[in-house]
């Protein structure tokens, strides 16, 4: 694993690192924030999971995390949103292909060699982390937003017991239904939508719902709502009876000064369900 970057932040340090990923059979690029607590033992874990067209190093940069994930004593971690590199295979649109993963493992060419977001977040990225920070990967919890926001809620259904608590800001909350998830879905899944379910949050909360709280955010003014989706899953989670909170936001739109204004909200509601408040 390479060091790419290491500065000093709130008491910690936040790093970027590279490394080979097998998952993704290409070099992968990640960021971690390690509060001051780091330094006396493993950490619990935050993982941030970004939207279409970014890099690890959006989140990073703009929305404000590290401050109040070192006040409550927790790392942040900032994967990539997709595989890249010069022989990843890619798309003219914005909404497919580097920089939009989607978080699945895709079966279908071109597409399948590389873009294996879902194994990469769930299993290779974890076990490296707990192999060279001081980290507790027994103590997780997850948030996304937008793309990540649909990262965020999928992984956490469909890995029962991993993440104490889940949260989004403005997620594609139900793709199956939107032009943002039926074109991606089935070019990396393929067009039997019911191989889809499972990476559709509406579906798996009406389905089988969350083991902890969840907390989302929607801005009442995102330019994208009718892509997103918010009322299927809200009325999911009613219909459920999911533990937490669906929050709409007056006057908010989709962009980082959103979720940057209730990022702390959504770092003290996991710290809390990780024990740490």
């Amino acid at each position: 694993m390479q060091t790419l970057s290491e500065n000093r932040c709130f008491g910690g340090m936040q790093g970027v690192y590279k490394h080979g990923s097998n998952a993704c059979e290409c070099d992968m690029t990640f960021g971690l924030f390690l509060p001051p607590q780091a330094a006396r033992g493993p950490v619990p874990i935050l993982w941030y999971l970004s939207g279409l067209t970014c890099t690890h190093e959006n989140a990073m940069v703009k929305a404000g995390a590290q401050a109040h994930a070192a006040a409550h004593g927790m790392a942040v971690v900032f994967p990539d949103t997709s595989p890249r590199g010069d022989g990843v295979t890619d798309d003219e649109a914005y909404d497919l292909g580097q920089g939009a993963g989607f978080y699945v493992n895709a079966t279908q060419e071109p597409w399948a060699p590389n873009f294996s977001m879902w194994d990469y977040v769930a299993n290779e990225l974890p076990l490296l982390l707990e192999a060279h920070f001081p980290v507790n990967a027994a103590r997780q919890a997850i948030t996304g937003h937008s793309m990540g926001g649909h990262g965020a809620l999928t992984l956490a259904m469909g890995l029962p017991g991993r993440f104490a608590s889940a949260s989004a800001f403005a997620p594609i909350a139900n793709p199956s239904a939107s032009d943002w998830g039926r074109k991606q879905l089935t070019a990396y899944l393929g067009a039997d939508e019911s191989g889809w379910a499972d990476h559709d949050a509406t579906i798996l909360m009406r389905s089988k719902g969350f083991d902890g709280p969840v907390l989302v955010d929607q801005g009442s003014e995102d330019q994208f709502l009718d892509l997103l989706k918010p009322e299927a899953l809200a009325e999911a989670m009613a219909a459920r009876r999911q533990e937490g909170s669906f929050r709409m936001q007056k006057g908010y739109d989709h962009s980082y000064f959103f979720v940057s204004s209730f990022m702390g909200d959504h770092v003290a509601f996991h710290a809390k369900a990780l024990g740490l408040s």
